[in-house]
């Protein structure tokens, strides 16, 4: 019901009073957002491709959370699985074999994955802050909703939080709907998945899906430099100031490699 309101409510951006604020609070909202949920829910939660403080992950967590996409932790405990079974029929949100619709929210609005598995993610179930959030998940999207409505009124609310989750919202679902029915293919993956340069563009380097299938294992999803990847250049220049570490690069042999088996 919540998500089929905050949609309805994106219509109010024609009720609520405009200021030339409203614009560009709802584009640094989105890419704030945005950016931890690639570069936090992602690649460091999901795939573990970085290191960082305890302090930053959290932050991460937090930030990710405000997108109203559930916990951390609940992200990547069904993303890992989607690895594990892409486009088989285990897979739980396979467009090659579900179609569009389930792949893009169906399987997100379905009570069968409201719970996940904990123990595809004990490796974050003992941090009792990142359990914490992941259980109150409606906290840190609620909190902001209430920042943007006390600091700006009705027109932030909409702005900055209503149409920016939803944009939000579609922009990260067409990465597990879109990028495995349209796009090109480099490499022969034991899977649908595509690279688009289209969606890497809006979603800040997650449109190269076919080349994150190939080797999930790396923080770059932009294996080469005109693949644009915002994400990844965010993540050097944080590395360069040791807000993270580590950060995991694509192996050559992958990068010019035709074809690879999934395990």
């Amino acid at each position: 019901m919540i998500f089929f309101i905050m949609h309805l409510a994106c219509l109010m951006i024609f009720v609520v009073p405009f200021y030339w604020w409203c614009i560009p609070l709802a584009v640094a909202l989105l890419v704030m957002r945005k950016f931890a949920i690639t570069g936090g829910y992602h690649r460091y939660f999901s795939h573990r491709t970085f290191k960082t403080s305890r302090v930053f992950q959290f932050i991460l967590a937090f930030v990710g959370g405000m997108s109203a996409q559930k916990g951390a932790l609940w992200w990547a405990a069904h993303h890992r699985h989607h690895h594990k079974y892409s486009d088989t029929e285990d897979d739980i949100h396979s467009a090659l074999r579900d179609g569009f619709y389930w792949s893009h929210l169906g399987w997100i609005l379905s009570k069968e994955y409201t719970d996940y598995d904990r123990h595809i993610v004990r490796d974050w179930n003992r941090y009792p802050e990142l359990v914490w959030l992941d259980r109150h998940h409606m906290v840190p999207p609620t909190l902001l909703a209430l920042t943007c409505y006390l600091l700006g009124g009705s027109s932030a609310l909409i702005w900055g939080f209503v149409l920016s989750t939803v944009a939000l919202y579609h922009t990260t679902f067409a990465i597990n709907s879109l990028c495995h029915m349209f796009g090109t293919r480099r490499y022969a993956t034991n899977d649908a998945s595509r690279n688009s340069i289209w969606l890497a563009i809006i979603t800040l380097g997650e449109g190269w899906h076919n080349n994150h299938h190939h080797y999930p294992h790396c923080a770059r999803q932009g294996f080469f430099w005109w693949e644009w990847d915002p994400t990844y250049y965010v993540l050097k220049v944080l590395s360069w100031i040791r807000v993270v570490w580590d950060i995991k690069e694509p192996p050559a042999q992958f990068v010019y490699a035709t074809t690879t088996v999934k395990t």
